[in-house]
């Protein structure tokens, strides 16, 4: 148990059985009546973001979150498969855990995997991956209608919206949050 006072930016509560990270935090301490501290937490499992208000010096319950390097080996069915850099230690984690990251994720890439008593929350990739376009329709020189981008699918199946002159066989830096594409990488 912690109290109110000691919530920092990604600090991990437990409330109502639900586990819920820390996004924003402010103490206020008005000129009349008492101290309280306003966050913004976000629900692991659900993504729902709320806003909570604690008074100041209540208590509150926090949950250890384990985050580890992982690499991933391989989808086996609906679920992924992960090495543990450290031990070699291999996990299966459920594609529901793994949600919208399986889109940016290559064999031996690496990522970042939180655990709360040996369940898996949440997968952290890095800001941006580097993938290779391998379908992409000719640009056409002229065609403005959609803005100067075109549908492009990278190797691992996901499809981005690229600028006209990139072509298949081409590297790309994609935005691991937003799916973006962020500009071509020389070899």
């Amino acid at each position: 148990m912690a109290t109110s006072n000691d919530i920092k930016n990604g600090t991990v509560l437990k409330i109502d059985g639900n586990l819920w990270s820390v996004i924003e935090f402010q103490h206020v301490k008005p000129g009349k009546g008492g101290a309280f501290v306003r966050t913004k937490m976000r629900n692991i499992t659900s993504g729902k973001v709320v806003d909570k208000t604690f008074n100041a010096g209540a208590k509150v319950e926090t949950a250890t979150v384990d985050r580890s390097e992982y690499q991933y080996l391989y989808k086996d069915g609906e679920d992924f498969v992960f090495m543990d850099n450290d031990t070699f230690d291999q996990v299966t984690i459920p594609a529901a855990v793994v949600g919208d990251a399986e889109n940016f994720m290559l064999e031996a890439s690496n990522a970042t995997i939180a655990f709360n008593e040996g369940t898996p929350l949440y997968i952290e990739l890095p800001p941006s991956v580097v993938l290779e376009i391998t379908e992409s329709a000719p640009g056409l020189q002229g065609d403005r209608s959609t803005g100067g981008t075109k549908p492009a699918t990278v190797e691992t199946g996901y499809q981005i919206q690229v600028p006209l002159f990139v072509e298949e066989g081409t590297r790309v830096k994609v935005d691991t949050r937003t799916g973006d594409y962020l500009g071509r990488v020389s070899e």
